[in-house]
């Protein structure tokens, strides 16, 4: 039998499923999109700089790159995993020293990332508060919320 997770070990019935937050979401896949973006850079520059840099350093950097990229997905909930997100943002763009096509796409992903956290921070938000005003509409009407209570449910009795 699989080993349960700790959330999976804690839960009970009737417990609320806790929200993913949108703001992790839309990071974590803007930095897999770039973790692509540096492995296919990695091999542009390897094919392109071959005399310039030694193929070790171009694959030892590049894919030690791209596993940072993915890596800081798995903290992008902890306070500084935003941070490391826009260090990683500064990293893209210098790119662009070695090969300079990655000015411009780095620019691209440094704008995907702002607007991906400046808009998963508005959901989020949004989303607490419609969370809030369902608690508190259904602390008012006990009766009516209830999963018994379907809508339409007098209907198909009669």
């Amino acid at each position: 039998m699989a080993k349960l997770t700790k959330a999976q070990r804690e839960w009970r019935p009737g417990m609320p499923k806790k929200r993913r937050s949108t703001k992790v979401m839309f990071a974590s896949t803007v930095l897999l999109l770039e973790a692509f973006v540096v492995l296919f850079g990695t091999l542009a520059v390897f094919g392109l700089h071959r005399n310039e840099f030694p193929p070790a350093l171009v694959f030892s950097v590049g894919i030690g790159l791209c596993l940072v990229f993915v890596l800081t997905c798995a903290v992008l909930s902890k306070p500084w995993g935003v941070a490391l997100g826009w260090i990683l943002q500064l990293v893209l763009i210098l790119g662009g020293l070695v090969e300079p096509a990655m000015y411009v796409v780095g620019a691209l992903f440094a704008v995907s990332w702002w607007y991906g956290i400046r808009t998963g921070i508005r959901i989020d938000r949004e989303a607490a508060q419609r969370e809030r005003e369902q608690a508190e509409w259904e602390a008012a009407h006990p009766a009516v919320s209830g999963p018994e209570q379907t809508p339409g449910a007098d209907a198909r009795n009669t």
